[in-house]
């Protein structure tokens, strides 16, 4: 059998590499999403807080453990109406260890983003250099739950009350995972969450911002769609909100969440168990908690040997991700940078490997194997 080439000239055809990706959407059945697209149609109400929208809010309400949740249009919106709706300015003291809408929000909001260093001996930022970066213009701390793994939430909020601090959480990782009884997401004065469809749990687009104060989920409430009611104006508000298609997809992914929870658990012990003897280093989980495996991420022995490991990987299509690379206070944009030692050698050498709801054993042995070889 021949191929033609793209620049005219013909050649043997060779079987197509494939192509796994460090994640994939997880989708529900095509049938069941279309019977729900068949009542939106029927009621022709595709935006503006419709029955899915509320609907999916009220089934989101056990896994944030708050008295309210807003579903909105993505997770980054859910940190900036947070932010806004606190009233927060001056310095924001967060994580440099995290994607980078973290410090963005901060930035659109016209805070100061000030990088308090990560825990030599996980991913989350270190409470002793929260406290060592606190200054009397620092309003609040904006710490990231990285890979859905809890941070030292009592160490955080002890410093929040002696210096008189709120606690934003961005838990766009964490939805599912528990922490002490707890879902993770109820903790902190407002936690933010991404339904983005990388996510564990995702309505292709789409977020949700938590909390348990009534007149805050009032004022986010408002400031989720343009800030009034009908035609009385109340404050100035931006569009944060989300729709029923997206809605839509949300209620079905969750309806299989708890199998998605159980297939990720499998799989996350699969690659913990084929690279125990691997000299990287894998994630820690706290004692306490119930996670949701959301992620594999392994810290390299150097930058040099990840490159020969993420190359090994290219040749049979596999494309992990540097996730997160690079730390976020050496961003050319940051005006207060400083050094973060830690976030700057983890961010280096921490690669995410490839987990999904239907990548299958082989896959995991394979990719496994590949990076024990190109490592020994």
């Amino acid at each position: 059998m021949r191929e033609r080439r793209v620049d005219g000239t013909e050649g043997r055809s060779k079987p197509a590499v494939p192509s796994v990706f460090v994640t994939r959407t997880f989708l529900p059945g095509i049938e069941d999403y279309a019977k729900l697209l068949r009542g939106i149609w029927d009621r022709g109400q595709v935006t503006n807080n419709g029955p899915l929208c509320q609907e999916l809010e009220q089934a989101l309400l056990p896994y944030h453990g708050t008295r309210h949740v807003l579903l909105m249009g993505n997770g980054t919106i859910t940190l900036q109406i947070a932010i806004r709706a606190l009233d927060l300015d001056g310095e924001v003291i967060t994580t440099p260890f995290s994607y980078v809408a973290s410090t963005t929000a901060v930035l659109w909001e016209r805070c100061v983003p000030v990088f308090a260093d990560i825990a030599p001996d996980g991913f989350n930022i270190d409470p002793a250099a929260i406290e060592a970066a606190i200054t009397p213009r620092t309003t609040a701390v904006l710490a990231t739950h990285v890979y859905g793994l809890p941070c030292d939430v009592d160490a955080i909020e002890r410093i929040a009350q002696r210096h008189g601090l709120k606690v934003i959480y961005d838990a766009a990782h964490a939805f599912g995972t528990m922490f002490r009884g707890r879902p993770l997401l109820s903790y902190g004065d407002v936690s933010s969450c991404s339904f983005h469809a990388t996510k564990i749990f995702h309505t292709v687009e789409g977020g949700s911002v938590a909390c348990n104060d009534d007149a805050l989920h009032e004022r986010m409430r408002l400031m989720r769609a343009f800030g009034h009611v009908g035609d009385v104006h109340h404050i100035p508000g931006i569009n944060g909100k989300n729709s029923e298609m997206h809605a839509a997809m949300g209620l079905l992914v969750l309806r299989r969440f708890e199998e998605v929870l159980d297939r990720r658990r499998d799989q996350w012990m699969r690659y913990a168990g084929l690279l125990a003897d691997v000299p990287v280093r894998c994630a820690t989980v706290p004692e306490g908690t119930v996670y949701n495996h959301a992620y594999f991420p392994v810290v390299l022995p150097s930058e040099a040997r990840l490159l020969a490991v993420v190359e090994a990987l290219g040749r049979i299509g596999v494309l992990p991700r540097r996730y997160f690379y690079p730390a976020l206070n050496t961003l050319p944009y940051v005006a207060r940078a400083g050094s973060c030692p830690v976030a700057e050698d983890v961010a280096s050498r921490v690669l995410c490997l490839p987990l999904y709801h239907d990548l299958e054993d082989s896959w995991i042995d394979r990719i496994s194997e590949i990076v024990s070889r190109t490592l020994r």
